[in-house]
C-alpha cells in the first residue's frame, strides 16, 4: 500500500512566522539552531546550523479531546519551502535511530495496538502495515525519546 508523509500546512506555519501565538496563546520562543535536532516541522529537514527557528506548543488536532496532544515543535525562523507529500523518507525522519509510529481513527483518537518504536528503515513497512487496518485513519511520527509531534502519514488516496 502506497503511504504518504504529510508536513504541516504552509498556512499554519507562516502564521507563526510571522508572530501569530502559538496554542497556548504564546509568542514563539526564537532561538539559533545548532544545525542537529532541530527538525522543522514544514521543510522537514533540520533548521541549518547558525539559522534563526521557532519553538512553538503545536496541537496536531482541530478538537480538544483527551488524545489530542500538545507539545514542542521546531519551525525554521524564516520562511522554508514545505515538504511536498510525498511516498519518500523525509529527509527529518533519517536522523534518529528510531521514532514513534501510532495509528488515528476518523475521530482522532488512538487506535489501541498500533504505537510502535521503528527505525527509520522500517518506516514506510511499519506505516503500511498499520494502515490495512480499516480503523486506522492516519499515522502520526513522534520522536521515541521526547514524544514530540514530526508529521502525518496516511495512504496516498487522502
Amino acid at each position: 500500500m502506497p503511504i504518504m508523509f504529510h508536513a504541516l500546512p504552509t498556512a499554519d506555519v507562516r502564521a507563526l512566522q510571522n508572530g501569530q501565538f502559538d496554542f497556548y496563546g504564546q509568542p514563539a520562543e526564537r532561538a539559533v539552531s545548532d544545525g542537529a535536532g532541530t527538525p522543522c516541522r514544514h521543510c522537514l529537514s533540520d533548521t541549518p546550523k547558525g539559522a534563526q527557528m521557532l519553538i512553538v506548543a503545536y496541537r496536531p488536532f482541530t478538537d480538544d479531546q483527551p488524545y489530542a496532544e500538545v507539545g514542542p515543535i521546531f519551525l525554521c525562523g524564516d520562511h522554508c519551502e514545505q515538504f511536498v507529500a510525498s511516498s519518500a523518507t523525509p529527509p527529518v525522519l533519517r536522523s534518529s535511530p528510531n521514532y514513534l509510529i501510532k495509528g488515528y481513527g476518523s475521530d482522532d483518537r488512538i487506535v489501541y495496538g498500533t504505537g510502535i518504536i521503528v527505525a527509520p528503515d522500517s518506516m514506510a513497512a511499519a506505516c503500511e502495515n498499520i494502515l490495512t487496518d480499516n480503523k486506522v485513519a492516519y499515522i502520526h511520527v513522534r520522536s521515541a525519546r521526547n514524544n514530540c509531534y514530526l508529521c502525518k502519514v496516511s495512504r496516498t488516496t487522502q
